[in-house]
């Protein structure tokens, strides 16, 4: 069992590095003062830390996924956990520069300049605070929304199906 995790986690990190340089090649490259602008704005709103900050929240909302009830695979998804975290932390450059082109290419200078003026204010400040926490509740109430979408999907496409006389 521990191989399967091992290889769906290594596929997935393959994804993941795969999609990155190709994800950059198809985003225009910025000016570099605008490129700099953006830079500036993706290191006020702190990118990397808010990141780490939900790193533990995305693993943790994939385990029951992954695990699916067994507890050897459980054991071993939580020993894992910390040292994939760990090797993601070095990647994070790849996506602040990623994030500054997306940033550079969707705002003007103008734009660059009030955001990264707007978060070195208080309000600012706490808006990249409670980001974290504002995140992982909402994506708390996503899944629990999405869950409870699915299930009366799912009884209203069953109704609907023995309406028109399938046997379900």
């Amino acid at each position: 069992m521990p191989y399967r995790l091992l290889w769906g986690i290594g596929l997935l990190v393959l994804v993941l590095q795969l999609a990155m340089p190709v994800a950059r090649a198809q985003i225009a490259a910025p000016a570099p003062a605008q490129e700099a602008l953006a830079a500036a704005s993706v290191s006020a709103i702190r990118l990397v830390d808010q990141f780490k900050a939900v790193m533990p929240a995305m693993m943790k909302s994939l385990k029951p996924a992954i695990v699916q009830g067994r507890s050897n695979v459980d054991r071993d998804y939580d020993a894992l956990t910390p040292i994939l975290l760990n090797g993601f932390q070095a990647r994070f450059n790849e996506l602040s520069e990623a994030t500054a082109i997306v940033y550079a290419n969707n705002f003007t200078p103008d734009d660059l300049r009030g955001l990264t003026t707007f978060y070195k204010t208080p309000l600012g400040q706490k808006l990249l605070e409670k980001t974290p926490t504002v995140m992982e509740q909402s994506m708390m109430a996503g899944q629990k929304f999405g869950q409870s979408v699915a299930a009366d999907l799912r009884q209203r496409v069953i109704e609907e199906l023995r309406k028109k006389g399938h046997d379900l």
